[in-house]
């Protein structure tokens, strides 16, 4: 058997049994694969759950990304959005529907990036279970589960009026990381290149291959955190969201956004941790001061309305990206 081997040449089981060795196992496995369901320990009696979802074309293309990075970024998405809940992670479940004529080493190495994402990011979670299918179109489908350990999750809602506005993660890197692709990674049709995306190097791992700070996520609700999210879509679009569920402006410093806060705040993808925190409060883990919680509703930049601009999976990019 050679790593040419494709999926409608050996079939669906024993694709699995490839693939699943390769797979983290999750501490809080009760029941792993091999079941119609997993079984996992819930000790807080309540567990946070998120799904999403990246098809090829609006969300990755193969000739930008390895199976490996896909891999990762299909954990890291997830963990993020956990993380963002004040909850550790504790177990990922994972469905993928792709072409017949992929190869089987394809999803192994799928497999070998989401084990390597786990294993940095979130020690202890693993893949519980999940499933394989057929489809013209590459989709990947991630449900992931945390542990809040007795703790209130951290919602959206809970910024008030004097609070100071904080982040965890990069801003804009994967924004930069994306337009350098549409840039430099195509050919002279404009058209994906595999070769000329590789010569980019490490300027676009944080597009690829984000890291978020998944542990800053519980350090956040232990340190008194009143509201959170995951930046997925854009620093000024995730803000907004948390200023319309706590019924408050946010007001962010360009001076705290770096060389370029256009950039910071339309930027999406990075996965960092959004945050708001009582006044005097001594941030934790790598939380950093970005603005404060003002009275109105909106995103504020140095005191002036800015445009929530980022990223809709139907409409696309909106407002400024740098």
């Amino acid at each position: 058997m050679t790593d040419a081997v494709t999926l409608s040449e050996i079939g669906e089981s024993a694709a699995l049994a490839r693939i699943f060795p390769r797979l983290p196992e999750a501490k809080a496995t009760l029941l792993g694969p091999g079941d119609d369901a997993a079984v996992v320990a819930a000790p807080d009696g309540r567990f946070v759950v998120t799904t999403d979802m990246m098809i090829h074309g609006p969300d990755f293309r193969l000739a930008w990304s390895s199976p490996f990075d896909l891999g990762w970024k299909a954990a890291a998405s997830n963990l993020s959005d956990v993380a963002a809940m004040g909850a550790v992670p504790s177990a990922l479940v994972l469905a993928l529907a792709v072409p017949a004529e992929t190869p089987v080493s394809f999803l192994e190495r799928v497999a070998d990036g989401m084990r390597e994402a786990c294993a940095e990011l979130s020690a202890g979670c693993g893949v519980v279970g999940g499933d394989l299918s057929v489809s013209a179109a590459m989709t990947f489908a991630v449900t992931a589960f945390g542990d809040l350990e007795g703790r209130m999750p951290v919602l959206r809602s809970g910024a008030r009026v004097g609070d100071t506005v904080a982040v965890s993660g990069a801003l804009g890197a994967a924004a930069e990381g994306l337009r350098l692709l549409f840039e430099h990674g195509v050919d002279e049709r404009g058209e994906p290149d595999a070769a000329r995306a590789s010569a980019l190097g490490d300027r676009t791992a944080a597009q690829l291959r984000p890291r978020p700070p998944i542990a800053d996520g519980r350090l956040a609700a232990l340190g008194g955190a009143t509201a959170m999210l995951d930046l997925s879509d854009g620093l000024a679009k995730d803000a907004a969201r948390v200023a319309a569920a706590s019924g408050v402006a946010i007001d962010f410093a360009s001076a705290a956004l770096g060389d370029d806060p256009e950039l910071a705040l339309g930027g999406g993808e990075d996965h960092s941790l959004f945050a708001t925190f009582p006044a005097g409060t001594a941030l934790p883990g790598g939380f950093r001061a970005i603005g404060t919680v003002v009275e109105g509703s909106g995103v504020l930049l140095d005191g002036a309305p800015h445009d929530a601009s980022g990223w809709d999976p139907y409409t696309g990019w909106s407002g400024a990206r740098g």
